[in-house]
């Protein structure tokens, strides 16, 4: 007895499916119940085997043990009992009972029968008398009532199944016969699954794996099992496969709850228990504003790039960016990231002043240390603007020295008195009338003392430019040297009237 225990050591499950296969037995027929006289091949299949070797067998019944050798893998048997064998390089296999009945009528079942597979259980009578009708029964009730002689189908067979099963048959004498009941258990073909995960409680942003555990029996070792994971809410981690492992990157607290996995091989499909899993975050700290370019001050016109980031801090983060003296918020952003940038596109004089930053990833808002940011202006450009101005400045001058020019000649040539170069006040004389184009006269005078009268080619005067609308009262115009916004233009009017009528201006222009 203690040789026959030690045959029945089980291989290890842990790990892969054993360190040491095992040896399984095949029967042809299927059935386990025979009648006597009838032989049965039992076939041992080991996982290291080749034909030229010995295969130990062993049946025990009533309490003897017999051990025998076979040249190859299989033995033929008559003899009821318990039968196990054992391939080179593998352990014993399971015992085998096999029944060979001296009865009339017996119901006959498959040595082992796992869920989803098919299960045909078969009554036979012994004799030559011809069955009417066949009625199958399980745990005592009616299953199967027919007045035709056929097997009882059982198409996918589930744990519901397993039971005590009966048969009785009527001979065309009317006479029934009744089988024994035959206790069926159908085999589990693989245990829930459970699911397992490297940490139920990660912080946000580590990845985790998870592991869908089960097992197939050695007889069904090459079934091929698929996996699938998900969480509450019905949300699917995964479609299908034959991969029992799954790796999740990156967790953040929303993907906090329950997970399943579940394993599925020819209809069978099986779901573990629920575990929880609880995301942790951390909350910000330690915000810190900088500038990009770094320096002080900031050169006027340039982009300037306020970057807001934190030392510790995990999830969703909201950033708010703001000045010092007004609080004013400048930009917004959430994201999944420890730093976040806000671009001031063309940075001008008004920019100047503190800016500080804020974070917050559901615990509370942290607020960073004020940062000063000085603005130098660019005199380069602001000389480019002045020329500008001086040229278009240069042009209307000496257009309104061209036109004065003109008037003045016209005014001339009304008092005869062209030839007289020397300054005097203009004067209108009654019903004189001037050109629509000229305006009213104003006085010329003399504004530097280098100025010599008695040159009579050359005049410096100072003109005094008036939009139209400031005209004073009764005519006059408004010629105040005391006006700041006014244009003085230094001109210098060269008249070779009586030779070759030309006439030289240049002109110099200046605010004032």
């Amino acid at each position: 007895m203690l040789l026959w225990a030690s045959l029945l050591v089980l291989a290890p499950v842990s790990g892969p499916l054993a360190t040491v296969p095992k040896s399984m037995i095949s029967l042809q027929p299927p059935w386990t119940t025979v009648f006597r006289g009838e032989r049965v091949n039992l076939t041992c299949n080991g996982f290291h085997f080749y034909a030229p070797e010995k295969i130990k067998w062993y049946r025990l019944y009533s309490g003897r043990q017999r051990p025998s050798e076979t040249q190859g893998n299989t033995l033929e048997v008559r003899d009821s009992g318990q039968y196990i064998c054992q391939a080179p390089g593998s352990l014993p296999s399971n015992p085998v009972h096999l029944l060979f009945s001296t009865a009339s009528f017996i119901l006959q079942a498959p040595h082992s029968v796992f869920e989803g597979d098919e299960l045909i259980l078969r009554c036979r009578n012994r004799g030559r008398e011809k069955l009417t009708t066949l009625r199958y029964f399980w745990n005592r009730k009616v299953i199967s009532d027919s007045n035709k002689i056929l097997d009882l189908l059982i198409s996918r067979a589930s744990l519901n199944n397993s039971g005590c099963y009966q048969c009785t048959g009527s001979l065309e004498n009317n006479r029934v016969l009744r089988t024994s009941l035959t206790n069926i258990r159908i085999q589990e073909l693989f245990p829930r699954p459970k699911l397992k995960v490297t940490d139920s409680q990660p912080t946000e942003g580590n990845s985790v794996n998870l592991s869908c555990k089960t097992q197939l029996p050695l007889e069904r070792s090459d079934t091929r099992l698929r996996f699938v994971f998900f969480r509450d809410h019905g949300v699917i981690l995964s479609n299908w496969s034959a991969s029992p492992e799954l790796q999740v990157t990156a967790i953040w607290r929303e993907d906090s709850g329950s997970y399943w996995c579940g394993a599925m091989t020819s209809g069978i499909h099986k779901r573990s228990l629920p575990l929880q899993i609880d995301v942790q975050r951390i909350p910000v700290s330690g915000v810190f504003l900088e500038t990009q370019p770094q320096g002080d001050p900031v050169v006027e016109g340039e982009i300037l790039v306020l970057v807001c980031s934190v030392a510790e801090g995990t999830g969703n983060t909201t950033f708010s960016w703001h000045r010092e003296d007004t609080r004013e918020s400048l930009g917004q952003k959430s994201q999944r990231s420890q730093r976040a940038e806000l671009e001031i596109a063309v940075i001008r004089e008004s920019h100047a002043g503190g800016y500080y930053c804020t974070a917050d990833n559901g615990y509370g808002l942290i607020q960073s240390e004020a940062v000063n940011v000085s603005v130098r202006s660019t005199p380069g450009k602001r000389r480019g603007l002045v020329a500008a101005g001086t040229t278009g400045g240069t042009f209307s001058v000496l257009l309104a020295v061209a036109l004065l020019f003109y008037c003045w000649y016209q005014r001339k040539l009304g008092d005869g008195s062209l030839g007289d170069t020397t300054r005097r006040p203009l004067t209108l004389g009654p019903g004189v009338s001037f050109h629509p184009m000229c305006p009213a006269p104003v006085e010329l005078q003399q504004l530097y003392g280098n100025v010599h009268p008695k040159e009579r080619d050359l005049v410096y005067s100072q003109i005094q430019i008036i939009q139209p609308g400031e005209q004073g009262e009764g005519n006059t115009f408004r010629t105040s040297l005391e006006d700041q916004h006014a244009s003085i233009v230094y001109s210098e009017v060269k008249t070779q009237l009586r030779d070759d009528s030309a006439v030289k201006v240049g002109s110099k222009d200046e605010d004032i």
